[in-house]
């Protein structure tokens, strides 16, 4: 553990502890101390989406919350939705199939994004996808592929995964 303020956050399912600085934001916890890159930083006014993570079950931008506040929450980043073995969650296989990803780089909060929105809603509308995603750009346009990604996995009926893990 760090030097600084000790807290404690379960992050994919595993209770990690440790020392941040006051002003130490969650996204700079999650890269920097977790080594867990998958979230993205990008704007840090939480405009675009890239840093999105789910803490306690809902979307939150990560460079807006500071790591104390998370203190005690459950964390899941884009590197918990794959399974154990590595293969990919129904929704992300979905973003593939469509080509929803194209250089990437606001993949991870898209995918968190949806994830949040398909364990809320397992059948949402396209308005509600809409509405959902709407926290989340895409510098490269793929919005369609995106809503085409998760409305085949509610299609589907695949139901996302615990957002609590």
């Amino acid at each position: 553990m760090t030097e600084g303020l000790a807290i404690t956050l379960t992050v994919n399912g595993v209770a990690r502890t440790l020392g941040v600085a006051p002003n130490h934001t969650l996204l700079e916890a999650l890269r920097d101390d977790l080594a867990l890159t998958g979230t993205k930083e990008c704007c840090l006014v939480g405009e675009c989406g890239a840093c999105t993570v789910i803490v306690d079950g809902r979307p939150v931008d990560s460079c807006l919350v500071l790591a104390v506040e998370a203190d005690g929450s459950r964390v899941l980043t884009v590197e918990g939705l794959a399974a154990a073995d590595g293969a990919l969650s129904p929704l992300q296989a979905a973003f593939l199939d469509k080509g929803a990803v194209q250089c990437g780089f606001c993949i991870p909060g898209q995918l968190l994004a949806a994830h949040a929105l398909l364990a809320d809603d397992a059948h949402p509308t396209r308005h509600a996808i809409e509405e959902g995603m709407a926290g989340n750009l895409c510098r490269c346009g793929c919005y369609e592929q995106i809503f085409e990604a998760i409305e085949g996995v509610a299609e589907g009926a695949v139901v996302a995964e615990d957002a609590a893990r």
